[in-house]
């Protein structure tokens, strides 16, 4: 109509077809890239960080996008499938000795950092101190993706492993708490007061980490979902539950989520190997968007005069922050050397650097678009030169070997691979089958009494163990036979060990069956 303002397009279905498309082909071509960084050393988020560059104004893709919120509010989203499946992958034997070092790291170690790297910035480069103080908070917090990615590939002794994981999964929290502090329009508050938020923050969601962890894994070890495939979707759900119930309470969303899943990790629920499988999946989707989305908010032409101010913050964070950092932090500990030289060059940025940066630009701070750049540069360059590098230095430093054999990947109850059946049998009372020996009952070859449980208590029978009224028998069936053994069971229920021979005599009451399986 005449005098109205001309309305966007609304999205069709053509739209969605040309998403779909250049999501799917950049999909395909981060997959195989991963490939090519694996056998050149490149670290794989530098070449999605150079799939975005290439979409986007600079590149060939002349893709235009300047949204600072937009990008902050889906490399959140992002961080929280990560550190989800971080925290799944963590084992709870290797990290518990470390954990001490590893808050201790993360804490302290982050004040230390901080401290360092802001007063080079104001000094050396001259930044004000807000700007200074927010590039420190930045650019110490060391990202779970790298750190994750890469100790996948270099075995290193259980401690060490233990200490990156958790500070990984642990500085993320006190890191945002900063940079928000930091960042707000009025005066920074005074030093006792961001303490008093950052051990409150991080208090309650450990407090809501743990409970939703502990909830999540109990229910899914005491209900049968229906479908294997439900296990997966279920157990990442839980994890994001404790990210946005903990955000929401006012406190530390990145601990709880990372808290939850490793409760969930560590809890031997059933699938677990599809469940790792599908949680990997969705990190790596989550790394591939987040890098390949800041690929294309930077503006490469815009960062020259930024180069030469990274690489000065970046040299001081990477071999006088970072060391003294982990060196004050592990004064109480009796860390060796060589392990400490190892976790001070691990210190890898990523990503999560880069999201914390959109921070101050949606806060609209002065030189908020030269933090972003300084700190795309710094990540860019010192993680091209530690990535590749950290598997020699192990080398040298003698801890690359592994101390031991992997584990073996067990699964619980693989009975839909399997094409079979886990029967639970009760035997109530006036059943015939009170009496009689596990291996009279005669089975169906392909079927067999797999546990007992009596009085509470489970136990592998034997074949002379005597059944008897109120017992519970959990009896695994081969698909072909699991009619003939209902059949062989409800037959002995109301005929005792002669039937079969004397037919089906006797008005006893049968076994109660109900099975799980395919």
């Amino acid at each position: 109509m005449p005098g109205l303002a001309r309305r966007e397009q609304p999205l069709t279905v053509h739209h969605l077809n040309q998403l779909l498309l250049v999501c799917s082909l950049v999909l395909l071509v981060a997959v195989a890239a991963v490939r090519i960084s694996s056998r050149s050393g490149l670290p794989s988020l530098l070449v999605y960080l150079g799939i975005g560059i290439a979409m986007g104004q600079d590149g060939v893709g002349n893709v235009h996008f300047n949204n600072a919120e937009l990008t902050q509010v889906i490399g959140y989203a992002a961080l929280v499938v990560i550190l989800a499946e971080g925290g799944l992958g963590t084992k709870w034997k290797e990290i518990k000795p470390a954990l001490p070092a590893a808050t201790s790291l993360a804490l302290v170690g982050i004040a230390v950092s901080v401290g360092v790297t802001a007063t080079a910035a104001h000094y050396l480069i001259g930044l004000e101190w807000r700007q200074a103080l927010i590039i420190g908070a930045v650019v110490s917090s060391t990202d779970a993706a790298a750190v994750f990615s890469v100790l996948r590939k270099v075995p290193l002794p259980a401690r060490v492993t233990g200490i990156l994981e958790a500070e990984s999964g642990f500085n993320d929290a006190p890191v945002v708490i900063l940079v928000v502090a930091f960042s707000t329009a009025g005066p920074v508050e005074h030093w006792y007061v961001l303490l008093g938020e950052i051990t409150l923050e991080l208090a309650i969601g450990a407090a809501i980490g743990l409970a939703v962890g502990w909830l999540g894994s109990w229910g899914l070890r005491h209900v049968a979902l229906p479908a294997s495939g439900l296990y997966p979707i279920a157990v990442m759900a839980i994890a994001v539950t404790a990210y946005a119930a903990g955000a929401l309470a006012h406190g530390s969303g990145f601990l709880a989520v990372y808290l939850a899943a490793m409760m969930l990790g560590n809890a031997k629920l059933p699938h677990w190997p599809a469940t790792r499988g599908f949680a990997e999946g969705l990190g790596w989707i989550a790394q591939i968007g987040m890098f390949v989305l800041l690929g294309v908010l930077v503006t490469p032409h815009e960062m020259g005069d930024d180069i030469v101010p990274a690489l000065v913050i970046g040299l001081v964070l990477t071999m006088v922050a970072r060391p003294l950092s982990v060196v004050v932090s592990l004064l109480p500990f009796r860390i060796p050397w060589q392990e400490q030289t190892l976790l001070s060059w691990a210190g890898l940025r990523g990503a999560v650097p880069i999201i914390l940066a959109t921070i101050p630009m949606v806060s609209g701070i002065a030189e908020s678009r030269r933090i972003f750049n300084i700190v795309f540069v710094l990540v860019v360059a010192y993680t091209l030169i530690q990535g590749p590098t950290l598997p020699w230095l192990a080398r040298k430093l003698r801890l690359g070997e592994s101390e031991g054999a992997a584990d073996l990947g067990i699964e619980s109850a693989p009975l839909e691979r399997l094409r079979g059946h886990l029967l639970s049998v009760a035997i109530p009372e006036g059943s015939r089958m009170h009496g009689v020996e596990v291996a009279e009952l005669r089975m169906p070859s392909g079927a067999a009494v797999t546990l007992v449980v009596r009085d509470g208590t489970s136990f592998v029978p034997l074949p002379t163990t005597v059944l008897r009224r109120g017992d519970e028998l959990l009896v695994v069936a081969t698909d072909p036979v699991r009619d003939a053994a209902e059949r062989r069971l409800r037959a002995v229920g109301q005929g005792g060990k002669l039937a079969g021979w004397l037919g089906l005599a006797g008005n006893g009451a049968g076994p109660h069956s109900r099975h799980s399986g395919q």
